[in-house]
């Protein structure tokens, strides 16, 4: 099994909304983003992507293990949440647990500058089963969205229709997931995205033994780092990767 470090059930209620907010003061720029962690059960594939206003999100939001699930962690970000969340969902916790300790294990070392009422992440187990938590000092707009075999989550954002568009995008859009996670994103960004604009994007995609070559877990993993229209170079790079999948079926 291979784990996947890309320094980055049904939740409480299928559908329901939770919105949060207000400003956070930090030495460190919070990354006010959004994220979408999406399964297929067809393939049983499961990712997760970001966009954000902040140079090579990728490296602090989206983690992932074949086999266990996928994690965004972010807004007033201990990036420690991936890698217990990972270890927690590996021992058997459901996400909803995950989130739940995750969160009681936090020491909140600078409550001031960097509170644990900021934190903003989501889980999701390797069947799609997904809990996702918004604190009530996450920068507005904050706030989430889940759905079915997915959650969209994000800070610092124009307003609930960016979630609730890259769900219903995630929803309806056919093919393989990383072109339902992508169309996410650009449904979230066509909603009004971050406010403070666009920079870099990543997704990634775990399945045990999914990609190529011999033990390879990694389906799929691209990164935009600095980039004018990040999810446009990484719709660009699915895409590329879609011919990639294609020719190998021939």
């Amino acid at each position: 099994m291979v784990l996947v470090l890309a320094i980055f059930a049904l939740g409480p209620a299928a559908g329901a909304l939770r919105a949060q907010g207000s400003a956070v003061s930090a030495e460190w720029d919070t990354v006010g983003t959004f994220s979408i962690v999406g399964y297929d059960p067809e393939t049983e594939e499961v990712g997760v992507a970001v966009q954000s206003r902040v140079f090579s999100v990728g490296n602090g939001v989206i983690w992932g293990e074949a086999g266990v699930g996928v994690v965004a962690t972010q807004a007033v970000v201990d990036v420690s949440y991936g890698p217990q969340a990972l270890a927690l969902l590996r021992e058997g916790h459901s996400p909803a647990e995950v989130v739940e300790r995750v969160l009681a294990a936090d020491p909140n070392p600078d409550p001031e500058r960097w509170s644990i009422e900021g934190r903003q992440f989501s889980v999701m187990n390797a069947r799609g089963e997904v809990a996702t938590h918004t604190g009530p000092r996450a920068s507005d707009w904050a706030g989430h969205r889940i759905g079915r075999h997915t959650s969209a989550q994000g800070n610092i954002l124009a307003g609930p229709a960016v979630v609730d568009d890259m769900v219903a995008a995630f929803e309806n859009t056919p093919g393989h997931l990383s072109r339902r996670l992508v169309a996410a994103l650009e449904a979230g960004q066509a909603a009004g995205g971050d406010t403070r604009g666009m920079q870099s994007a990543a997704l990634l995609i775990v399945k045990e033994d999914g990609g190529v070559w011999l033990n390879n877990d990694v389906v799929l993993r691209l990164q935009v780092d600095d980039h004018a229209e990040p999810i446009a170079e990484l719709r660009r790079l699915v895409e590329m990767a879609a011919e990639r999948r294609a020719r190998r079926r021939r």
